[in-house]
């Protein structure tokens, strides 16, 4: 069997980019052969360190689509297997005329602005030309032609590293969709506790002008290490698929607070695992919060780790996503 071939455009680390370090990681474990291949060059990019850490190889393509097709001709992969509406959109017309079998992951759940919500509707009609997996239900919906689900996933730590600091943290890209400005103003209704947020994106700026009770410690190419000073994820996202940050949090003894939305709902379960308020409603997220100061932490950590322990392993999503590119037509050895 041929190498698989993790296909994405990307600047920078965010949900998208950690999946596919996990992937990739959870591919060459398993034993198989697997290669992430950016379609265009946007500068120095975390996720290529962490694959250089991992043994994976990666390439980087001049961002063209004959670029694409010619190296897909030339190196034959068995599978290739895309993430995000461009290289969806240039992997599948490019596997299609070069012979090779097609998977597209969708990984948004939130409705992109401007041009980008035609180019987001294309890439969900054109989907029927290759196999699909969506993340999240609500994302699954969404796909005309159906596909199959495939929650996120992450390796589970032989210990928990965080859980037990008296800090709230957002992690993810700082814009509207995730509601970084919500988690400022869910500092301030909580002066008790300390907030620190991990990300970067076009509201930062605005956000670190405006002050607050917030620290803003820029993008990481993962948590790795952080999360020992985290004891609470908070998620205020106004639109979300499932956010690989909650199952690495919950992975590490973290428990989450968040609004019910996307997956959120299916994963958190309430005074158990971490806490929901309906979307938007700052009021009882932070009474959440204080909630949680006063728990019993022990508790809600080894729930957490044992909900990603259960139901969103590594192990699981690559068998899992394995069965798709075999049903798209993956070459055998």
């Amino acid at each position: 069997m041929g190498e698989i071939w993790c296909l994405l455009d990307s600047r920078g680390m965010g949900g998208i980019e950690s999946h596919v370090g996990e992937l990739a990681e959870g591919l060459r474990s398993a034993g198989h052969a697997i290669r992430v291949v950016f379609l265009a060059d946007h500068g120095p990019h975390p996720l290529r360190a962490r694959l250089d850490g991992a043994g994976v190889p990666y390439e980087v393509l001049a961002g063209s689509f004959g670029a694409l097709l010619a190296r897909l001709k030339a190196g034959r992969p068995s599978v290739l297997h895309t993430h995000g509406y461009k290289s969806n959109l240039f992997g599948r017309l490019a596997g299609r005329l070069a012979g090779v079998p097609t998977v597209a992951s969708y990984h948004a759940g939130e409705q992109p602005p401007g041009m980008l919500a035609w180019y987001d509707r294309l890439d969900r009609w054109t989907a029927c030309l290759g196999g699909r997996i969506a993340v999240s239900r609500p994302i699954l919906a969404k796909l005309p032609w159906g596909g199959t689900l495939v929650p996120n996933f992450v390796a589970l730590p032989a210990a928990a590293e965080g859980g037990r600091a008296d800090t709230v943290a957002f992690v993810g890209r700082m814009s509207h969709e995730k509601g970084p400005d919500l988690f400022a103003a869910l500092a301030a209704a909580v002066p008790e506790l300390r907030f620190i947020a991990y990300g970067d994106g076009p509201m930062l700026p605005e956000l670190r002008a405006a002050g607050g009770a917030v620290e803003y410690r820029g993008a990481r190419a993962g948590m790795s290490g952080a999360w020992g000073e985290v004891g609470l994820l908070a998620v205020t996202s106004r639109a979300e698929g499932l956010p690989l940050a909650v199952l690495e949090a919950m992975a590490n003894g973290v428990p989450v607070a968040a609004f019910a939305v996307g997956a959120l709902p299916e994963v958190i379960a309430e005074g158990v695992n971490g806490y929901l308020a309906a979307p938007g409603d700052l009021a009882t997220l932070a009474a959440a919060l204080r909630r949680w100061r006063a728990a019993e932490r022990t508790a809600l950590s080894d729930a957490a780790r044992e909900t990603v322990a259960a139901r969103f392993s590594r192990e699981a999503g690559v068998t899992a996503i394995l069965a798709v590119y075999a049903a798209a037509g993956m070459a055998q050895a």
